[in-house]
């Protein structure tokens, strides 16, 4: 961080569960994963509790999805045992060609996004 830019700063006494997942594909399954995790997709944006839930292809990877989720503290739990989630830990099996990795962080300052302090449009 440079010396005069301050971090960015979150609501006082909000935290959220912070989720990162990275789900290798199986080639043959890569163009239709995110046709194919949809409906898994727009029922967890649907969820209360829910802050964001984001895919993107890794640019490192071409077979690799990375998702960046979410949740208000304590709702997570609902969004593992919520019928959706059950649908697509169903089928991820046939399509992923490795264990995906998860970051998980309970306890994360904030409720969603804040505003990066080192850079803004000119």
């Amino acid at each position: 961080m440079l010396a005069d830019q301050q971090p960015a700063q979150q609501p006082k006494g909000t935290s959220m569960i912070f989720i990162v997942v990275k789900f290798p594909t199986k080639p043959q399954h890569t163009d239709g994963f995110l046709d194919r995790a949809k409906e898994f997709t727009e029922a967890t944006r649907a969820e209360e509790g829910n802050i964001f839930f984001e895919w993107a292809k890794s640019v490192e990877d071409e077979n690799t999805f990375v998702l960046t989720e979410a949740f208000q503290d304590g709702a997570a739990g609902a969004h593992v045992n919520s019928d959706h989630f059950k649908t697509f830990v169903g089928w991820a099996p046939d399509v992923v060609s490795a264990t995906p990795s998860i970051i998980s962080v309970a306890d994360v300052p904030g409720d969603g996004w804040g505003e990066m302090g080192e850079i803004s449009p000119r």
